[in-house]
């Protein structure tokens, strides 16, 4: 082996083990399931490493790596024939009388609600309110122009709103990362 490609290989595995926890995490609240997780995230360190010669020495590997994660997402939701069906609807307001595994099945509920989002509009939110992106770094992830991601997260909250039979506000998604400072 060539000296250029161990040194390659070995910023890759820097890369891996510095990103691919933030990774799995964001391809477990894409997909909402472990295992499919686990290959969404193989698949896009494979292709990130087939790609590493012409995108390590730039600041976008991050970048590119996303992208692959979330449009290998989207490309396998497209190829399933099988979707998610929404589950019943319940009463997700903030309760603190609730104990602990009562409020952990109200999350899973709410879980499943935010599953059955189309993939875009899931991936919207993920981006948005758990990664804390602005919608000009969703875009850029994404692949799609600024309005979009706003259209697409307005849809998203309306249809978890109709859902739910709740306001925004009590799902704590009524801020955007850009409206909190």
């Amino acid at each position: 082996m060539s000296e250029a490609k161990s040194s390659q290989d070995e910023e890759f595995r820097e890369y891996v083990a510095a990103r691919s926890a933030a990774l799995h995490r964001a391809a477990y609240l894409l997909t909402g399931n472990w295992a499919t997780a686990e290959d969404l995230v193989q698949t896009t360190l494979t292709k990130t490493y087939l790609a590493w010669g012409r995108i390590r020495a730039t600041d976008s590997v991050d970048a590119y790596a996303r992208r692959i994660l979330y449009n290998t997402n989207a490309s396998w939701w497209r190829k399933r024939s099988n979707r998610e069906k929404p589950a019943d609807l319940f009463d997700d307001r903030p309760d603190t009388s609730r104990d602990f595994a009562e409020q952990g099945a109200v999350r899973d509920a709410m879980w499943r609600h935010v599953t059955a989002l189309p993939k875009r509009q899931r991936a919207v939110l993920v981006l948005r309110y758990y990664e804390h992106r602005t919608d000009a770094q969703i875009a850029e992830i994404l692949g799609i122009s600024t309005g979009t991601v706003k259209s697409q997260a307005s849809r998203a909250l309306a249809g978890l709103r109709k859902r739910l039979g709740t306001p925004a506000s009590a799902l704590g998604l009524s801020r955007h990362p850009e409206e909190a400072a």
